[in-house]
């Protein structure tokens, strides 16, 4: 029986035109005997615009719904993966060769960790690199760690939430991805820290596409009194699940 890793991409149609790379980034991917991957795409809207960029592939499963960020878009994908393990990969990025493989051993290797992450490289318009500088070492990271590290540094995590892959079992049982317009991906990375052990890949695993009509681009993206609402939340759902006692992953 082959078991199966979802991976999850959310998709608005200015981005649609970035799926074949992704999908290409995909195919590469080298998985052990008896394992192989599931693409659940899901458009952030009802437009005419995403769906010929979709691949004609059996292991893609596309969906559609009404506008409302990459969070809920997300979370609605999450009612058509079937895979143990999810795995997030936004539609202008692509997975570095390994990547999954990678990921999946951490977590099966050790199944005390509830998720794992890995080192991002931003891939520039003139296809150029640049890395992170304060990647934590490679291995296990404690539960809480993430989220200590996020309030000393101005809200910026030492791992980064578009590499995250994690146990599906534990994705739902924090209810997917926030409701916020911005941010969600980290609310989830930190509400997985407050609850699990995690793991850190220093080998790159995405190229992180930087371009004029990606959404962290927009001015409000940034805006203040915003950005300090989405951070209040995120941060108010981590503690409170850090402080439930009962409510440990992998922990006797």
């Amino acid at each position: 029986m082959t078991r199966r890793i979802s991976v999850i991409t959310a998709v608005h149609a200015p981005a649609a035109h970035h799926l074949p790379d992704a999908y290409k980034s995909l195919c590469e991917q080298q998985l052990p005997d008896g394992w192989d991957w599931q693409w659940v795409i899901q458009e952030d809207g009802e437009t005419d615009a995403v769906a010929p960029y979709v691949p004609d592939d059996t292991r893609i499963s596309f969906g559609q719904g009404r506008p409302g960020r990459a969070g809920v878009a997300r979370t609605l994908a999450l009612s058509r993966a079937t895979g143990e393990f999810i795995k997030v990969l936004d539609a202008d990025d692509m997975l570095t060769p390994g990547a999954l493989a990678r990921d999946l051993a951490a977590l099966t290797e050790t199944p005390s960790l509830g998720w794992a992450t890995s080192r991002v490289l931003d891939l520039l318009p003139d296809g150029s690199t640049v890395g992170f500088d304060q990647d934590p070492p490679q291995g296990p990271i404690e539960r809480g760690a993430v989220l200590s590290h996020w309030q000393a540094h101005d809200f910026r995590a030492q791992v980064h939430p578009a590499t995250l892959f994690a146990r599906r079992d534990l994705v739902l049982a924090l209810g997917g991805w926030m409701a916020l317009p911005a941010s969600e991906d980290t609310g989830l990375l930190l509400a997985l820290s407050a609850v699990s052990r995690g793991w850190f890949t220093s080998e790159t695993g995405l190229l992180y596409r930087k371009w004029p009509g990606q959404v962290t681009n927009h001015a409000s993206h940034t805006h203040e009194g915003e950005r300090a609402a989405r951070m209040a939340v995120v941060e108010a759902r981590a503690t409170v699940l850090a402080g439930l006692t009962g409510w440990r992953f992998g922990e006797d």
